[in-house]
């Protein structure tokens, strides 16, 4: 499992890309990269593309990502989620909380 991250050339969205299994073994590195200090990101992309599972724990991280980048106001878009992972996070309800594309 690997995550990747890359700010925007106009610095203003931090992009977390997800490769292999999303879950509980990931958490301290998923914080760590959004919590790096990129003075200046006021956006969040989750790419999911070569993401192959997401668990509760998973639902969990995204969550406390959304209370760090604001709560309500954040600004967090979810990507390219394969079918069962675009499931769990319907059946969570997280289009409620989220952009999911």
């Amino acid at each position: 499992m690997a995550i990747e991250t890359r700010v925007t050339d106009d610095g203003d969205t931090l992009v977390i890309c997800i490769e292999g299994r999303f879950d509980f073994s990931t958490h301290q590195a998923f914080r760590d990269a959004y919590e790096q200090g990129n003075a200046g990101v006021t956006r969040y992309r989750i790419d999911l593309a070569d993401a192959t599972y997401l668990d509760s724990s998973a639902l969990g991280m995204l969550l406390l990502l959304r209370d760090y980048a604001g709560g309500d106001s954040a600004r967090i878009s979810i990507e390219n989620c394969n079918r069962d992972v675009r499931r769990i996070l319907s059946i969570s309800n997280f289009e409620q909380l989220f952009a999911i594309q």
